[in-house]
């Protein structure tokens, strides 16, 4: 049964990620919407949904605002809701097609991010651009004539498109838990794990395998990896690093070093290298284990 169009209600003028990605989230349910940026009451109080606007937060009335006295919520760890996150709460798991652990994902990974700059959580601005400002630089600068709405609109559909991809890579992530958890389970030895296809594999890892050291797996382009594992998330520190003089070096060099006549290359932060052939990666792997 087709959906009825809803009249969606959001601020005009400048926008931010938070309202833009809340339309583009909309959107992944809503076929199609009519969008109206307004600041005018009367209009935001006929809309079907309001968000980021109208200083109301009710969700059962589809009413999305944050900028009241005393906000609209926060989450666990202190990270307050913006409409983005009020609309996600709603909307999340049924953006997600009903899978739980996708929706948590999104809202661990991008949803609580633009929450938290939007609601002056975080403080200072973080090294390069992020997601928030790449947003904000869709509005028109004091030197251009543009046109806010339609601005506002380009924004939505490069917000929906990474929508999409970050939809994507947490169902990847979920998905790969089983695959990477049965290699866990039948390693040869606890310390290398190995893939037969590379999958996502360093949340399940570091989160089953407090042995692990090393994962070996296969390239795109059918060259075989070995790749250190960290101490944590996000981390550039390693449970053990490729050993130190196979840094930096490749081909020949580092087939000298190593003995083995496919090997290709090894980073110059020993967390990863390669070879041409699954035994020599292998072979890799128990030379840095003895190392």
């Amino acid at each position: 049964m087709t959906k009825p169009i809803p009249v969606i209600a959001t601020h005009n003028g400048n926008f931010h990620a938070d309202d833009v990605f809340a339309v583009a989230a909309l959107k992944k349910i809503f076929p199609s919407i009519t969008l109206i940026r307004t600041r005018d009451l009367d209009v935001i109080n006929k809309a079907d949904i309001v968000l980021d606007v109208g200083g109301v937060y009710d969700a059962e009335k589809d009413r999305f605002d944050h900028h009241q006295r005393g906000g609209a919520g926060k989450r666990e760890n202190g990270i307050p809701f913006s409409s983005f996150g009020l609309i996600w709460q709603k909307y999340g798991l049924e953006i997600c097609a009903g899978n739980q652990e996708v929706a948590n994902s999104l809202d661990n990974n991008l949803v609580s991010a633009i929450d938290a700059v939007d609601c002056g959580y975080v403080e200072g601005v973080a090294t390069g651009i992020s997601l928030s400002q790449a947003i904000s630089v869709f509005n028109p600068t004091w030197e251009e004539e543009g046109d806010f709405d339609a601005c506002f609109d380009e924004a939505v559909d490069f917000a929906s498109r990474l929508l999409e991809r970050f939809i994507a890579s947490a169902k990847g992530g979920v998905n790969a838990k089983s695959i990477v958890a049965d290699a866990i389970e039948k390693a040869a030895d606890p310390r290398v794990i190995v893939l037969e296809k590379y999958t996502p594999w360093k949340t399940t890892v570091l989160n089953l395998s407090p042995e692990a050291l090393f994962m070996v797996y296969p390239s795109q382009t059918g060259q075989w990896r070995i790749q250190t594992v960290p101490v944590e998330l996000g981390s550039f520190e390693d449970r053990k690093k490729l050993p130190a003089p196979w840094a930096g070096l490749s081909d020949k060099e580092l087939q000298d070093v190593t003995g083995l006549d496919d090997a290709m290359f090894c980073h110059n932060g020993l967390f990863i290298a390669g070879c041409a052939s699954f035994e020599s990666t292998m072979k890799m792997a128990q030379m840095a284990l003895e190392n």
